[in-house]
């Protein structure tokens, strides 16, 4: 199986500019009430369940009962599905934190958390070939998806031991589906990279796992994020995802028959089996309950956690051409507060539907 979701785009003017003369850029302004809605996901495991939600028919039950319609779009190519609701064809998309941040966020698009699903919890690491050591990476070249979050865990494990990526290694860029491949070849020595690819490279009697996502807990955060102002116009849109997500959670968390069909489904979906996506849920930390997700997204480690990731970006040269800080754009947080520009706030994380769902108010 090869997940997707893990590729970061870098944002251009060129990209911005291009939609806009489409005609297909959105701005809050241009939201409006309406009855049809488009959520685009891509394969990874904390996403694999709005695929299933759609075949078992739990999406139409609850827009259905909003009297609205969803449709649930798959992407093979996660950068395009962002891309795609970044320049408005669709309402909603699932996206990493980091992605949220650096794509549509940067490129303009006020976007809104709606379900903070989950987060990698030892689904990404960093390997090196016969050394057992983090600190024995130094002077590697090291293979991985350019600003991808394996290229923000680097960074991460590289500040653990107290070395940078401009200083102690070299990173090559390397596609996801040549990683396995490339880590038999001599020349590799350090990889990158996210199950079931560790997995993979694991099986190699000379890989060593040195440092992974467990060792920077809630960093890496898989979401579902809506366009704010079609949020703020169609709150009942809002409502539908939430009921929707915990139906579909508590179904596949359950420990019986039911709960193992649908996780066999999942499985099946994004190409392995039942053991194999039970090895990848194994390394997530789900949210299978609306309070823990709410416990999560109003706690400190959200915070922490965009001020690290914005100035990731920024270095990287990832919050759009002429950003002049990490705090270029601002983020908000369901307590009120902001980090960044508060004048330009484009990401928001929203405890609203999560709480409604905790509540049973949904």
């Amino acid at each position: 199986m090869m997940t997707t979701r893990r590729f970061l785009a870098k944002i251009t003017a060129g990209f911005v500019a291009a939609t806009m003369l489409a005609g297909s850029f959105t701005l809050p302004a241009m939201a409006a009430p309406k009855k049809e809605f488009k959520l685009a996901w891509s394969i990874y495991v904390g996403w694999m369940p709005w695929q299933y939600a759609a075949e078992q028919g739990i999406v139409k039950k609850w827009a259905d009962k909003y009297g609205i319609k969803i449709d649930v779009v798959q992407f093979n190519d996660y950068v395009e599905s962002v891309n795609q609701y970044t320049a408005g064809a669709f309402d909603a998309v699932t996206v990493t934190n980091m992605d949220a941040l650096s794509i549509p966020a940067a490129g303009g698009v006020d976007s809104t958390a709606v379900i903070v699903g989950d987060f990698s919890n030892g689904n990404d690491a960093v390997m090196l070939k016969g050394k057992d050591k983090l600190a024995d990476i130094k002077g590697q070249k090291v293979n991985l998806v350019e600003f991808s979050v394996s290229h923000y865990l680097l960074a991460r494990a590289l500040e653990s031991v107290k070395m940078t990526e401009a200083k102690d290694i070299k990173v090559v860029s390397t596609s996801d589906a040549d990683l396995v491949a490339a880590w038999s070849t001599p020349d590799v020595t350090a990889v990158v990279t996210w199950n079931p690819l560790v997995a993979e490279i694991l099986k190699s009697p000379d890989a060593k796992k040195v440092f992974d996502s467990s060792q920077i807990p809630g960093e890496i955060i898989d979401l579902a994020v809506a366009n704010s102002a079609v949020l703020k116009d169609n709150p009942n849109f809002g409502k539908a995802l939430a009921g929707i997500w915990y139906e579909t959670m508590a179904l596949m968390s359950a420990k019986d028959a039911a709960g193992t069909a649908a996780r066999t489904a999942m499985g099946k979906a994004s190409g392995t089996d039942l053991a194999g996506y039970e090895a990848q849920l194994a390394a997530t930390r789900m949210f299978y309950k609306a309070d823990e997700a709410l416990a999560f997204v109003r706690g400190p480690e959200p915070k922490a956690t965009m001020k690290k990731v914005a100035g990731f970006l920024f270095d990287h040269g990832l919050l759009g051409n002429g950003a002049p800080s990490a705090e270029a754009v601002g983020i908000a947080f369901p307590d009120g507060s902001t980090y960044g520009d508060a004048k330009n706030v484009k990401f928001r994380f929203t405890d609203s539907f999560m709480a409604a769902a905790a509540e049973g108010k949904l």
